[in-house]
């Protein structure tokens, strides 16, 4: 599970969703913001990035920036829609990189802030059946209710996750954890993020009675998911979508072999693996500025010798060739 720390949780409140203008650039990227209704009560935050051509500019986005074309109008028919969820503590704008280039390879990309999980409200953190609820919530509007639905693939979906969202996105594909096992497992590693988080607040097995997959998703990535130890052979076993499967070798906050590897032993159809040398678990975040690590170096600043945006061009790269493979071929509208 991600978190930002104080420091870096009052930069990111500070500056995200603050919209100031920069030069004009080339186009390929188009960005809105949503608020979506949730069914169990408030609103969903949520990001879109999609294919567009319009004069693009640089924009703040909570610690860092990016390069769209705000509200332009999006280009090309029947588009894959790929749906991600952050970590603990963080929202809809952690991996706005990989989903730009999700964008430019036409895809449809919407990303959600998790209501009671983010930089600005940790009240419902460990409420971890609420996650992938919320997901099925973003497709749900994605394809029948957002403006633009009539052109979407809606049997071309994928998702993405990082961290708690890893754990999110691979309970939405049919992994069932078994809640219980957290008690043994932090009896025995009460160091561990996830148990002290855990420990304030604890998480409540009965949330996840009737959970079922979402078989919208034909495909998924997922990066360092937390509570990996909790699923079931069986369900994972079940899974037979194309997963592709990251791990950071020296993750100090989910160190395996608890939370990637228990993913990959069980899944049903072997995973595409990809093991980041000298990574560190915040590394999957987009790089950030020179500024940003100065006011957030817990979530900002690489691991020791590990160069994050030549990491990212080869994450992004990966990422957009997997989905395009499984998903069907996308051709740049």
């Amino acid at each position: 599970m991600s978190v930002a720390k104080s420091k870096g949780l009052a930069a990111a409140a500070a500056l995200a969703g603050a919209l100031m203008f920069a030069a004009p650039a080339l186009a390929g990227v188009g960005f809105q913001k949503l608020s979506i209704p949730d069914p169990r009560g408030g609103e969903i935050e949520v990001g879109v990035w999609y294919p567009a051509d319009a004069p693009m500019r640089t924009i703040p986005l909570g610690l860092n920036s990016m390069q769209v074309a705000l509200g332009a109008p999006m280009k090309g028919e029947a588009l894959p829609l790929v749906v991600m969820s952050h970590g603990n503590g963080g929202f809809f704008g952690g991996h706005s990189d990989t989903a730009s280039a999700l964008a430019e390879a036409g895809f449809v990309t919407a990303a959600l802030t998790h209501t009671g999980d983010n930089y600005a409200d940790q009240s419902r953190a460990t409420e971890m059946a609420n996650r992938p609820r919320q997901v099925s919530v973003l497709i749900d509007y994605m394809l029948e209710e957002w403006r633009l639905h009539d052109r979407l693939a809606p049997r071309k979906v994928g998702a993405f996750g990082f961290s708690s969202g890893g754990f999110t996105i691979t309970a939405a594909i049919g992994g069932v954890p078994v809640v219980e096992k957290i008690a043994e497992h932090c009896r025995q590693r009460p160091q561990f993020f996830d148990c002290q988080l855990i420990g304030r607040r604890p998480t409540d097995p009965t949330l996840w009675a009737g959970w079922k997959r979402d078989e919208r998703i034909k495909a998924a990535v997922i990066a360092e998911p937390a509570l990996g130890f909790t699923f079931t052979a069986e369900s994972l076993g079940s899974v037979k979508i194309p997963v592709q499967l990251w791990r950071a070798e020296f993750d100090k906050i989910l160190p395996e072999p608890f939370y990637v590897q228990p993913v990959r032993e069980k899944l049903g159809t072997p995973p595409e693996y990809h093991l980041v040398k000298n990574a560190d678990h915040f590394d999957f975040l987009q790089p950030c500025s020179d500024e940003a690590i100065r006011r957030s170096p817990d979530i900002c600043l690489p691991a020791p010798g590990f160069d994050r945006e030549a990491f990212h061009k080869d994450f992004n790269r990966e990422v957009v060739r997997f989905f395009r493979e499984n998903l069907g071929v996308v051709n740049r509208p």
